[in-house]
């Protein structure tokens, strides 16, 4: 699949139109994106930040992520809006083993950029590369408060896999609901000549 990233970021960087008129360019992360990514996170309300699963605050993170890109395992896709980096949708792969099939996407938007139509951009050309890398799959994975984005997920043909209440704890040790969304990137057509 790491042949299949490298076809499908051939169409990068692209420039799209968002709902104001303003113009985006959405292309990879690059290794001099350093301080524009973690100004990113830094933007990010407190509470939100809080359901990201790493340290984005600590510089070092953002670094060690700029440093050793691998975008057959993990794929930043950055929206970008007067040159400055206001969004993030990642693609998340395993390589081998019984999930390899399988994507994750997350994304974050920095609120100046929200009601725009960027994360809903930023998720959408991302399941095209993962479609175009041939994943059969994507999930999401949320805690309960994240009803916005789950809706958005939704509207974009997630649909709710799974629910666990108190299941996961944010970074101040604080029980949330657990909710895994998925979507099929299987074409009909596909499913056919799976079956026969």
């Amino acid at each position: 699949m790491a042949n299949n990233i490298e076809l499908e970021l051939q169409q990068f960087p692209k420039t799209i139109t968002l709902k104001d008129g303003s113009k985006a360019t959405l292309r990879p992360l690059r290794k001099d994106d350093e301080k524009g990514f973690h100004e990113l996170f830094l933007g990010i309300p407190e509470p939100e930040r809080m359901f990201i699963k790493h340290r984005v605050t600590e510089i070092s993170v953002i670094r060690d992520w700029c440093q050793n890109l691998d975008y057959a395992r993990n794929l930043p896709l950055l929206g970008l809006v007067n040159g400055k980096i206001t969004g993030v949708a990642t693609l998340h792969q395993q390589l081998s083993g019984w999930k390899r099939q399988i994507g994750r996407v997350s994304v974050s938007v920095h609120p100046d950029s929200r009601g725009r139509g960027l994360a809903r951009a930023l998720i959408a050309e991302t399941l095209e590369v993962a479609r175009g890398a041939g994943l059969e799959r994507v999930e999401a994975e949320f805690i309960g408060e994240q009803a916005t984005a789950m809706k958005m997920f939704a509207m974009l043909g997630f649909s709710e896999l799974l629910r666990l209440e108190d299941y996961v704890k944010d970074m101040q040790a604080i029980s949330h609901d657990y909710i895994l969304m998925g979507l099929d990137l299987r074409t009909d057509e596909e499913y056919v000549s799976a079956a026969g």
